[in-house]
């Protein structure tokens, strides 16, 4: 009989602001996922805080008397790490170390942790690396002696505890030699896209854990890593694909996510130019997600950041066995009925109806509910695009050389 592995989850406890533009129910939802992100990174949630406040505190973030109550129950509870819903400022960080004794981590901080735990090939953790450097280097002074009393764990994989005793010249030094390396891959990837030849593109986006991946399975009948946490793929996945003898080529990106760090879409430029340089967006949601509405918006911020929100997109609403799933349960409930206990038909008569039914799509990827739908829509937007970029192809029309000759 195998023996279970034992995993030792760090303790840990959530820290979010209650402001005039972040309500209540906005923080709920935002400490949902930080959770999330944080089981995802190897944490276990034990309690989460919240205080209601115009502004942060510059110096600690938060109120006097809410750091003494977190400070308690920290010294009571055994608590390892306190992660906060936003990006902390260095002295702010600093600050928070002294005060609690503790491994003070942010929602940036956190994510980046997470990325070098999935990074898997040499781009990836270059890319990783680069984004860690540059989040850490404002924050060197003071951290070192903090993080010295640390045994590893969420936050401090990669340069944060191969570094420890670095100062600001060598980590400068590192940040130019990683970016020197991810130009030399970049121009060795833009020739590599260059030689796809003229097939049509066609890529995956989407907020992180929608599905992406599954989906990009059962398309490509190919082997790619999927589970069930946020950021379980990085890096790109490009496979050629053929609809109705149709060839195209589908690229499954890493997803996005609310509060994205900033030194993440600068290191993943090249990940990002698979989207840019796409023909055809698929735009996948987890419908049985309560905030995808939100979701989706966050995805379509961060394609007109990199300025891609103007290509032909089809909307793939993904998960809609757990959506249905979802309504039963909530129809056996006495409740009020609010968006969130809508059917797919009635979520398809507000703005989606607008979407229009050639470039909406309601799917379950893993159950391949629907799958012939999609096949003929996506085949459908390939040939169209297609035939713009090959007038008289073949493929298309069996008698293009009669054509040619009229």
């Amino acid at each position: 009989m195998l023996e279970k592995e034992i995993i030792n989850f760090e303790r840990t406890v959530l820290v979010g602001i209650i402001t005039q533009t972040q309500s209540e129910e906005k923080l709920k939802e935002y400490l949902d996922e930080l959770e999330f992100l944080t089981f995802t990174a190897g944490g276990e949630v034990i309690k989460r805080f919240s205080q209601k406040l115009e502004r942060p505190n510059p110096k600690t973030f938060l109120g006097t008397g809410k750091i003494d109550e977190i400070n308690l129950y920290i010294k009571e509870n055994t608590i390892s790490t306190v992660i906060f819903d936003d990006e902390l400022s260095p002295s702010q960080q600093k600050n928070l170390s002294k005060i609690l004794d503790c491994k003070i981590l942010d929602r940036t901080n956190l994510i980046l942790d997470i990325f070098a735990q999935r990074a898997e090939t040499s781009y990836a953790r270059t890319q990783v690396e680069l984004a860690q450097c540059q989040y850490l280097l404002p924050r060197l002074s003071g951290m070192w002696t903090h993080l010295e009393r640390q045994k590893g764990g969420i936050g401090l994989r990669g340069p944060g505890e191969t570094e420890i005793e670095t100062d600001r010249r060598i980590v400068r030094d590192r940040i130019a030699l990683l970016k020197d390396k991810i130009k030399t891959i970049d121009k060795q990837m833009a020739v590599q896209r260059s030689n796809r030849g003229a097939m049509v593109r066609v890529a995956l986006v989407g907020y992180t854990n929608v599905g992406k991946s599954t989906l990009m399975n059962v398309i490509s009948k190919s082997e790619v890593f999927v589970e069930n946490k946020l950021f379980a793929t990085l890096d790109t996945t490009v496979r050629k694909v053929v609809i109705k003898n149709l060839p195209f080529l589908l690229s499954d990106t890493v997803g996005f996510i609310r509060k994205l760090p900033t030194q993440l879409i600068e290191s993943f430029k090249s990940t990002l130019d698979e989207v840019r340089e796409a023909d055809l967006l698929l735009h996948v949601v987890d419908i049985s997600h309560p905030d995808f509405e939100e979701h989706i918006d966050s995805v379509n911020q961060i394609l007109q950041d990199i300025k891609s929100n103007d290509k032909p997109t089809i909307m793939v609403f993904n998960k809609i066995d757990a959506y249905k799933h979802l309504v039963i349960e909530a129809d056996d409930l006495i409740t009020e009925k609010t968006t969130k206990h809508y059917t797919l038909e009635e979520w398809k008569t507000t703005w989606m109806h607008n979407v229009g039914e050639k470039n909406a799509l309601f799917i379950s990827a893993t159950n391949k509910e629907n799958f012939e739908e999609f096949r003929e829509k996506v085949y459908e937007a390939v040939r169209e695009i297609h035939i713009t970029r090959f007038p008289y192809n073949k493929f298309l029309y069996p008698d293009y050389k009669d054509a040619l000759e009229e």
